[in-house]
């Protein structure tokens, strides 16, 4: 197998591992289990919380102690193990813990596996910016076809969906350590502070008005990231409680119908180069806001009837509203930050988007769908996702509003060869 059909597999296999599980275990945690609101945004505040804490420090180990693709294989073998367990366990209590140790092992491995491709190609001289992009787009291809098999397989409710991601983890925490070797790089001196060898001397970046307003601009947008892969498949099942809704291929295909909203991102990311280039950072990562709003409203007023078309939109929808704020805020932060520490910049970008956006809106979001929108067990999904619109619309609004950019062509000229 050559270079990059090895790099491929394990995209493929990183992604695989969490799209067994990720947009279906609402259905396992509601419909199966019985579980409560309020701990189920719990659940998910442990990506945010583990994209906080894990990245620097592995980032750290290998830079200096461990190969990379070691380390990665490492933490891929622990976590497959945790959730080998999670089908053994009868409380929620138990399932946070066991499901925050399985995310501190994975939520790190996705910037090894970047690091991993890099170094990788690289070391055998191919161009990293042509050839990485075909390699990454597989990743999601796995997310996918693991959200397929979830499916197809009649596991989006079963404990199997676990096992399923476990085997997956497994064999690719053994399959990296066939993979060529990335050494440390000692990138790090011995002498450095704590703080820069954490990445942490981007935080003075909060003492310039248009960094602090943007790194908080990402922390409230990025509570919204999350939420439809937390609510939206059970959203879609929830229907078959209705007669009328019962056999239809939302209920049934929930899974199927939400990765049109990964087949959708996949699209995005080619268009992002003709946007960028047209409207400019400020005005995409804007309509990146506004097609949160949409994708949240169209879920509000959609069903598997007459208002099919508003839930197809609604997953076409988000590849925009993922995409464009993703890759235009990394550019942001690329063009407006030193040199010096930009790598830590864009950590920083990530902890306050996945990490602390994350991880409030995991926890927020349960609580405000327990207290104010569940009755008697019951989910009012129309008022849910228009709340969640409402709040995209307040950010989109103060966005424009507030924080000032001005649009400068040569940022992006790059992006269109």
């Amino acid at each position: 197998m050559n270079i990059k059909n090895k790099l491929t597999l394990m995209s493929f296999l990183q992604f695989f591992v969490w799209g067994a599980w990720l947009i279906t275990v609402g259905n396992y945690w509601f419909g199966t289990k019985q579980w409560s609101g309020e701990q189920f945004g719990a659940i998910f505040s442990t990506l945010g919380l583990s994209s906080i804490i894990m990245p620097a420090i592995t980032g750290i180990i290998a830079d200096k102690w461990i190969n990379a693709e070691k380390l990665y294989g490492v933490l891929h073998i622990l976590g497959g193990l945790a959730l080998f367990y999670i089908p053994q366990v009868e409380d929620p209590i138990t399932f946070y813990w066991v499901i925050f140790g399985a995310m501190l092992c994975y939520m790190p491995t996705i910037s090894l596996s970047n690091s991993v491709a890099y170094t990788i190609l690289k070391n055998n001289n191919f161009d990293v910016v042509k050839v990485f992009p075909p390699i990454r787009v597989w990743g999601t291809v796995g997310f996918i076809a693991a959200m397929w098999l979830t499916n197809l397989s009649g596991n989006k409710a079963s404990a199997n969906m676990f096992y399923i991601s476990a085997v997956a983890a497994i064999v690719l925490g053994i399959y990296s350590f066939m993979l060529p070797k990335c050494p440390p790089q000692k990138l790090i001196s011995d002498d450095a502070s704590l703080t820069q060898k954490l990445g942490l001397d981007a935080f003075k970046l909060f003492g310039t008005y248009k960094m602090a307003l943007f790194f908080i601009f990402s922390m409230f947008l990025g509570g919204a990231l999350q939420l439809t892969n937390m609510y939206g498949d059970v959203f879609l099942s929830e229907f078959g409680k209705m007669p009328e809704y019962a056999t239809s291929i939302v209920v049934t295909k929930s899974t199927l119908i939400m990765s049109i909203s990964q087949i959708s991102e996949t699209l995005f990311i080619l268009a992002i180069p003709f946007f960028l280039k047209r409207f400019g950072i400020k005005q995409v990562m804007l309509i990146s806001m506004l097609a949160w709003v949409l994708r949240f409203g169209l879920f509000s007023y959609g069903n598997p009837a007459d208002g099919l078309w508003m839930i197809v939109l609604s997953c076409v929808v988000y590849g925009m509203a993922f995409d464009f704020f993703n890759i235009s805020g990394s550019l942001f932060v690329e063009t407006t930050t030193d040199s010096k520490m930009r790598s830590s910049a864009q950590g920083l970008f990530m902890m306050m988007s996945n990490g602390f956006g994350a991880f409030f809106g995991g926890l927020v979001s349960g609580i405000v769908i327990d207290k104010f929108f569940t009755h008697d067990g019951v989910r009012d999904w129309h008022s849910i996702w228009l709340a969640f619109a409402g709040y995209a619309l307040v950010i989109g609004i103060a966005f424009a509003i507030f924080f000032k950019h001005k649009h400068n062509p040569e940022e992006v000229a790059d992006l269109s060869h």
